[in-house]
């Protein structure tokens, strides 16, 4: 008998991906937490029913997380990753030796026990000796640390369950306050094609706080429609503005020097969006 995982993505549509393997499912505190060996995708998050990260596609995502902001920064020495227990975007920052502190704060301790266990190529960096692992709320931890962070990242799931409060002005404002005077921030805001009033509502919320926003995508597979963009909040920086001859080569997969500004050229629907 062949098995099959689903994501329902819109009540009409869906991913789905042959499983060879289940190694976790369990409820924890938090979240429906499930660790599935794809025969496709190969080793698949799946938090709430959503795909959070694979071994085949997770460069994408998580490259795309931490380098735009932090190419645009000049100094980036201190980083906070709010969600990202997997750790794809600890591994990142890790890539920029100007980094001597990134603060991973989690609040689903068992994210992180089990892709340190069956995603070691994506968890790796976190037990990285300039990295500190912190199970709490990220909404809170913001709140308690203000001027304290040069790039903050958001790395949450969609805006259900304990992710809720990562999608308000109310955070936005905060992570403005955890900034120093010349910080950026990031984060993950969905896809155009289902969730557009989303996109308009974060913009709108980010422009209130930041006076330089910028919505960026990338083509991540396994999310729902596989355009997937983010949103950067900036106080000084524009990425815009970056010398793209200033950034060098790194190990990637996806993000080049290159890329950094045609990333954020958006198909016309989109643009429209964010106006």
């Amino acid at each position: 008998m062949e098995l099959w995982y689903t994501e329902k993505q819109t009540e009409g549509y869906g991913i789905t991906a042959k499983i060879s393997e289940t190694y976790v499912s369990e409820q924890t505190d938090f979240q429906k937490l499930d660790m599935i060996e794809t025969e496709e995708f190969g080793t698949m998050l799946v938090l709430d029913g959503m795909v959070m990260t694979t071994d085949k596609d997770e460069f994408v995502y998580h490259e795309m997380v931490a380098h735009p902001a932090l190419y645009t920064h000049p100094d980036p020495k201190h980083v906070l990753v709010v969600g990202g227990g997997d750790g794809g975007v600890i591994r990142e920052i890790l890539k920029h030796p100007e980094v001597e502190k990134a603060v991973l704060v989690e609040i689903d301790g068992k994210v992180i026990e089990y892709s340190k266990k069956y995603l070691p190529n994506i968890a790796g960096g976190l037990d990285d000796p300039r990295v500190e692992v912190i199970v709490n709320d990220g909404f809170m931890h913001i709140h308690d640390h203000k001027n304290s962070y040069d790039v903050i990242m958001v790395d949450s799931t969609e805006p259900v369950g304990p992710a809720v409060n990562l999608f308000t002005r109310g955070f936005y404002q905060g992570i403005f306050d955890a900034l120093k005077e010349d910080g950026i921030f990031v984060a993950q805001t969905d896809n155009p094609w289902f969730k557009a009033d989303l996109i308009e509502s974060v913009n709108r919320d980010v422009k209130e706080v930041f006076p330089i926003v910028r919505v960026y995508w990338a083509n991540v597979p396994t999310y729902p429609s596989g355009l997937w963009t983010f949103t950067l909040g900036s106080k000084k920086h524009d990425p815009l503005q970056v010398d793209e001859s200033s950034i060098p080569e790194i190990d990637t997969k996806y993000y080049s020097p290159r890329l950094h500004k045609a990333a954020f050229a958006l198909p016309k629907f989109v643009e429209d969006l964010v106006k």
